[in-house]
């Protein structure tokens, strides 16, 4: 094959991003009809070009083990230098096309650092793939940076705006993200991640009418998909949070309250209500809610705001005896939990160590449910699951989860592919990776841990001015009574009866001390205040 030939050949592979090698199989089988045609003698090609020209038909017929087998050699070949980017792009290629995105991507980033090169708009391309494939921000916007959007395909457009959008939402370049994110196509499946995205941009930009078109078109979107569909769910979310921040209370809460209880976001619905409940005033509510967040089944999740939050609408109220309760109750679960954080971070642990635990949480919460608190673990159990949810966590556990996926691919590989160099340098990277986003998500862990404290801290502090009060209001209460001016002894109906709900279609049953899931959500406060 002559180097006439051979570049051809390689260009033809070039042209063809997006389906790889399937496209050009006509017009290479023509290129090597041709070549031969041109060496009828069977004249011996330069060494190395024969090797060349065997990788790309192997490449071309789908073979693409054996063909990155030589692709990788020759990439490092001194008398293929002046066409590193070109092998190195097919290698980068053949390995995507064995869903390798990692291997991959390493082959795209070597072409893109040599900088101008006819291969590095594709390189981009394949590169911002992949990465989006391992969900890996570091390359995603290795790749952001250098690529334009107008250079893209067109099938992949909706996956690049949408990842630019996280980008910028990232950097608080709130107007930009949610620009890019509108530009996601409706037929795109990441229309609904995006239409949500771009209605948290909307929000912190304090665009709130736009920001409420946006979720308000997602929820019309997703009608189909039912009541529980998460993404309608999150709609209603996003409203309901809009209302709040717009101060409209009673369309906030009747928001809050359409969201259906078998869905995740429920428990969150009961705690961001009370708050638009306690803003206008309608303290019975508020402790209606508090009742079922405050129930055992909900004991393992970290809500330490929500208790200070139900102590104020008890001193609103002048329920001092109700208020101490919960106050020492938010001691006795809370301090020991700070304590615990404060000696894991003072004890100088490894970031692994933190992410170790973490996924020793997750694989209990799976196989456990919410019994996986009785385990035995370095965080407490609920702040790890405070932390699960954390976008920087997710995102790091996801990718480790995909290298880890990677990894075994590659193990079951056949064993001429795993000895040869390029299976040697595909298990050096992947452990490489695996080790340091380790690390990486466990910082991001000790960054929350620390967070946590601090909120802590700040919470008991606000503790401490929420029992003055209340000894302050105790006092006032005993000065009225010393001064003849007592207050009724009995401020609340000590009756089991309670007609007025019975008659409005209500079956009532006086709390007892037992809690069942079934009436989770549907605990009404019957007490009135007991202020002068």
């Amino acid at each position: 094959m002559n180097r006439g030939h051979l570049g051809k050949l390689l260009l033809i592979l070039m042209m063809c991003p997006v389906a790889a090698f399937a496209s050009a199989e006509q017009e290479l089988s023509q290129v090597l009809a041709q070549t031969q045609r041109g060496n009828p003698q069977g004249r011996q090609a330069p060494m190395g070009q024969d090797v060349l020209a065997q990788a790309l038909r192997l490449a071309q017929a789908g073979n693409y083990k054996d063909s990155s087998i030589l692709l990788f050699q020759l990439s490092y070949s001194p008398r293929f230098r002046s066409r590193r980017n070109q092998i190195r792009y097919i290698l980068g290629l053949n390995l995507f096309q064995m869903n390798l995105n990692q291997v991959a991507a390493f082959q795209f980033i070597s072409v893109v650092r040599e900088g101008e090169s006819r291969y590095l708009r594709q390189a981009l391309e394949k590169l911002s793939l992949a990465a989006d494939n391992l969900g890996d921000d570091t390359l995603l916007n290795y790749a952001l940076g250098r690529v334009r959007v107008d250079d893209f395909p067109r099938i992949h457009r909706d996956m690049l705006s949408y990842r630019i959008g996280e980008f910028q939402l990232r950097n608080n370049q709130f107007v930009e993200a949610a620009q890019s994110f509108s530009r996601v196509q409706r037929t795109s499946p990441l229309f609904a991640k995006a239409k949500y995205l771009q209605g948290v941009a909307l929000t912190q930009a304090n665009q709130l009418p736009q920001a409420l078109r946006s979720f308000e078109d997602l929820f019309d979107s997703r009608r189909a998909f039912g009541p529980t569909d998460p993404s309608r769910v999150a709609a209603q979310m996003g409203i309901a949070r809009v209302y709040y921040q717009q101060r409209n209370w009673a369309r906030a809460i009747d928001t809050y309250r359409s969201v259906p209880r078998d869905t995740e976001a429920w428990h969150d619905t009961l705690f961001e209500s009370s708050w638009a409940m306690l803003r206008s005033g309608r303290f019975r509510s508020a402790l209606s809610n508090f009742h079922s967040l405050h129930s055992s089944y909900y004991e393992d999740f970290f809500i330490p705001e929500s208790l200070l939050l139900r102590s104020i609408v008890y001193l609103y109220i002048c329920k001092y005896e109700e208020m101490e309760k919960v106050l020492n109750l938010f001691n006795q679960i809370y301090r020991p939990v700070y304590n615990q954080i404060d000696r894991l971070l003072d004890s100088g642990a490894d970031p692994t160590a933190f992410f170790n635990d973490m996924v020793r949480i997750i694989r209990d919460k799976k196989t456990q449910g919410e019994e996986g608190s009785s385990g035995s673990y370095q965080i407490p159990y609920l702040v790890g699951r405070r932390i699960l949810r954390e976008g920087d966590f997710q995102t790091s556990y996801n990718y480790i989860t995909r290298l880890l996926e990677e990894s075994r691919r590659v193990s079951q590989m056949p064993a001429d592919w795993r000895e040869a160099a390029i299976g040697q340098y595909a298990q050096r990277i992947l452990q490489t990776r695996i080790a340091r986003a380790r690390e990486r998500a466990g910082r991001q862990v000790r960054a929350h841990l620390e967070s946590i404290k601090l909120e802590l801290f700040d919470l008991f502090e606000q503790e401490g001015f929420i029992r003055y009060e209340m000894i302050s209001g105790k006092r006032q209460a005993i000065q009225k009574r010393i001064a003849g001016r007592d207050l009724p002894q009995t401020q609340i109906d000590q009756a089991t009866r309670r007609d007025y709900y019975i008659q409005n279609g209500f079956e009532y049953w006086p709390f007892r001390g037992e809690y069942w899931l079934d009436e989770i959500g549907n605990y009404h406060y019957v007490g009135t205040q007991s202020c002068d």
